[in-house]
């Protein structure tokens, strides 16, 4: 079993916490290079914001930089669970013997060719909505960036959330609802920052917190992490190659721009409510998933 997992080894809560700041020091120090051309590229630090550089900086190499800080992110985590823990990193990905690439695959099949057919549908509904902006050369570069660094900035967050603290809380609360109720408003949380807050209001944060709890469900319904993997994965590299807005955290040469006025009760509808209940629906038929109620919410 999954959560379980954390139980066969002799790591207190501690050291998960002290990880987890290992994970948040390397972070940081992988996100120096994009502070520091921030504020070179600032020329009066006390007049100006270091943000304009940001914002006036080539969208490929500053989607690199950001991304660049979640390399050192997995590599600490990768440390931190083979020194600290002497667990080896397959242990926080899945309880199976190996990891299962084909659910992978079929999460990032399904939730990234759902969405490529509701962008182009969108598109061709509502054309005057969006900006073709594709253009060849700043294409292929953003996906090479985007197929290289993407997964592995979505690998890090569900194998630190839906891993690594899944485990670490079901071993210090001995159950599994509340891990999945903390890993899930701390995921929420940390999106708090993201120019979509600032553009749709905080009302946007149960779409987080949503997210990081149907990524939880999964997790815990199919002892694992490969669903979770697979479908953050298609849903942040087919969102920056197909459609960015000025409003998203992703701001990519992708092939269309969003220049419609969101609607944040239609998005957090469509997603919380028909999309994920629908995935869960399928994932569950596909593998045989059975006592929903003793796995999301057994003790330890």
């Amino acid at each position: 079993m999954f959560v379980e997992k954390s139980l066969d080894y002799k790591s207190p809560f501690g050291t998960y916490l002290l990880g987890s700041l290992i994970v948040i020091f390397l972070s940081f120090i992988g996100s120096l290079p994009l502070t520091v051309i921030a504020i070179y590229e600032t020329p009066n630090p006390l007049v100006n914001d270091p943000m304009d550089a940001l914002n006036s900086m080539d969208s490929n190499l500053r989607l690199a930089l950001v991304l660049v800080s979640f390399v050192f992110s997995f590599l600490a985590l990768w440390l931190v669970i083979r020194t600290l823990h002497k667990r080896s990193l397959k242990s926080i990905v899945t309880s199976r013997k190996k990891i299962d690439w084909s659910r992978v695959f079929f999460a990032f099949v399904i939730w990234g060719g759902l969405t490529t057919v509701l962008v182009f549908t969108d598109y061709f509904l509502n054309p005057e909505g969006f900006q073709w902006n594709f253009k060849p050369i700043p294409f292929l570069i953003l996906f090479g960036i985007a197929t290289l660094l993407i997964p592995i900035q979505t690998s890090t967050e569900e194998l630190v959330f839906r891993g690594y603290l899944m485990q670490g809380f079901g071993r210090l609360f001995r159950n599994r609802w509340i891990p999945l109720l903390l890993t899930s408003l701390i995921f929420g949380s940390l999106h708090i920052a993201n120019p979509e807050v600032g553009k749709l209001g905080m009302g946007v944060m149960f779409y987080y917190i949503g997210t990081g709890l149907f990524l939880g469900v999964l997790t815990l319904m199919d002892e694992g992490t490969e669903l979770a993997l697979g479908f953050h994965a298609a849903n942040n590299l087919i969102g920056a190659l197909l459609v960015t807005a000025d409003w998203t955290a992703f701001q990519t040469e992708s092939v269309f721009i969003d220049v419609s006025e969101p609607s944040l009760t239609l998005e957090l509808m469509v997603s919380l409510f028909v999309f994920y209940p629908l995935l869960l629906l399928v994932f569950a038929n596909k593998y045989g998933w059975k006592d929903w109620y003793y796995k999301l919410t057994k003790k330890l």
